[in-house]
């Protein structure tokens, strides 16, 4: 079974390059230029998992976590981000995304880290009234 991934950044050169780097995993591939976009994508289909950058147009990593819970499903978040320090990734990970992605990426790290984050995920449908309550 393929996994649907969103692709969440203002920096749609980086879609590319990331689609090579997961070319041969079980992954179905998709892109979206900001949060309005995401929260369409996101109410309309089912992903297992949404790798976004932490700095967007219309917002941030944040805004991505809520716009994951209000979806009727459960998904991972991995944040992609060019200015990486240990401030962001602890706020990230205690805020429950699943990982981050240090940019440039490395391709082996970038495989690895989507690959668990796919396999580890726990998707079931969740009660729309804990959806937003977890807002």
């Amino acid at each position: 079974m393929r996994s649907r991934i969103l692709f969440l950044s203002g920096r749609q050169e980086d879609a590319p390059i990331l689609a090579r780097m997961l070319q041969g995993l079980p992954v179905l591939f998709e892109t979206a230029e900001d949060l309005r976009q995401a929260r369409a994508r996101l109410l309309q289909d089912e992903y297992q998992l949404i790798v976004a950058e932490a700095a967007l147009a219309d917002g941030n990593w944040l805004n991505v976590l809520h716009l994951v819970r209000e979806c009727p499903y459960e998904a991972q978040v991995i944040l992609a981000s060019t200015d990486v320090d240990p401030g962001l990734w602890a706020d990230a990970m205690n805020l429950g995304v699943y990982d981050v992605l240090a940019q440039p990426w490395y391709e082996p790290e970038v495989r690895r880290i989507v690959s668990n984050a796919c396999a580890h995920r726990h998707h079931w449908a969740r009660p729309a009234a804990a959806a937003m309550a977890a807002i």
